[in-house]
């Protein structure tokens, strides 16, 4: 019998401990299944820093490095300075990449570094207990505005996507919705797009996914899509924002 679905080779057989429903492990699947189709599983180094992206070095089969809060775009140019020929990539949620390592991802896009970045926006910090994230929406509840986020209060939700396309040095910057079968397609094929521009030596790539967390947000994994669908997406509305 022919087989004509496997795991890909880029993931270890170590099983998902993400909470039930996350999209967390969809996502690491594609990028393993990314890395298998451009055969670069061989010269992939991927960086992780704090949060439930910390755990991706369990399920890879590529190098890991973990760095701090914040600091994976600055360890990834790093690397890749020193190993031009590596594909090298970060995995980072909103309240790495958006709060404490803005300056990190904004410097980065801005010199252009040769580097895919994977950014996973599910609204809150999900690991250490549901507080309020830089893309937390108005009014949406956490551990740290049980009442909902005030505008007036914590200011507006940072649209990373939007902020970076600005800067001249980003070859691609897009944002994804892997809600329904459309949406995880288009999934698959952002991440894929970003890896190979970095395989064919283009600039600086994000792709941010917005994402689920249906144990913070206190939602049954289906609750949880539905949500996305009908909230995060009217204001982090997916697209493709740069593709010099």
């Amino acid at each position: 019998m022919q087989k004509v679905f496997e795991k890909p080779q880029a993931l270890s057989d170590t099983p998902f401990a993400y909470c039930p429903g996350c999209l967390h492990s969809v996502v690491h699947r594609m990028i393993a299944e990314v890395i298998d189709e451009l055969g670069v599983l061989d010269r992939t180094i991927g960086i992780c820093p704090v949060g439930c992206s910390v755990f991706m070095y369990e399920y890879m089969e590529c190098d890991m490095i973990e760095a701090a809060h914040g600091r994976a775009p600055a360890v990834a140019t790093g690397v890749k300075r020193m190993l031009p020929d590596s594909v090298v990539f970060t995995y980072q949620g909103d309240g790495d990449l958006a709060s404490i390592g803005t300056a990190e991802i904004v410097h980065a896009a801005a010199r252009g570094e040769k580097i895919s970045v994977i950014f996973i926006n599910n609204g809150t910090y999900g690991m250490t207990g549901g507080q309020m994230a830089p893309t937390t929406l108005i009014g949406q509840k956490s551990s740290t505005c049980p009442g909902g986020r005030d505008a007036a209060a914590a200011g507006y939700p940072i649209r990373v996507c939007e902020m970076l396309a600005t800067l001249d040095g980003p070859s691609y910057i897009t944002r994804v919705a892997p809600v329904d079968p459309v949406g995880l397609t288009k999934t698959k094929m952002a991440i894929k797009k970003a890896f190979r521009n970095q395989v064919d030596g283009k600039g600086f790539s994000l792709v941010e996914v917005l994402s689920n967390c249906p144990t913070q947000w206190k939602m049954t994994p289906v609750e949880s899509l539905s949500w996305i669908d009908e909230n995060v997406v009217p204001y982090f509305q997916p697209g493709v924002f740069a593709d010099r």
